[in-house]
């Protein structure tokens, strides 16, 4: 059993996680999980938009989008998704949230990798109980609680 982590960088955007810096934010969200694999692609402004317009009817660049691996029925394969994450969002939004652009980087992997795993924030019940998971992870792996702003 092995947990796998793509990485795929399409932005030239400075300050980048490396790949093992996306790979430990996964396997902190994945938990109990011992064999999985995904994809996180890293883009610019347009890709994410273009993403998310299509995807999910917004036509405008969004943080971070996942799309769980869909599977038909009688495969049995450890393939969770993917996740796409905008890094000039996310620097902005570090950066106009007053938190380390690295702490900021670990939050929306750890988001991504959950709503792979099924979590949800879509009810007031649903998103408090992801964000207390997200603080819980977030706080293992070292980093401020995203949700202190």
């Amino acid at each position: 059993m092995a947990i796998e982590v793509e990485v795929q960088y399409a932005s030239d955007a400075e300050g980048l996680p490396v790949a093992a810096d996306f790979r430990r934010w996964a396997v902190a969200a994945l938990g109990e999980v011992a064999d999985a694999e995904l994809a996180v692609r890293v883009v610019d402004r347009e890709e994410s938009r273009r993403l998310n317009a299509t995807y999910r009817g917004k036509d405008a660049p969004t943080n971070v989008l996942s799309f769980p691996a869909d599977l038909p029925p009688g495969v049995d394969l450890p393939l969770l998704g993917d996740i796409v994450i905008c890094a000039p969002l996310v620097a902005t939004e570090a950066d106009e949230q007053h938190k380390a652009l690295a702490d900021h980087w670990a939050h929306l992997t750890v988001h991504g990798v959950l709503h792979l795993l099924g979590h949800d924030h879509r009810t007031d019940e649903e998103a408090g109980e992801m964000e207390a998971l997200e603080t819980r992870i977030l706080t293992g792996l070292g980093c401020a609680d995203p949700w202190r702003i």
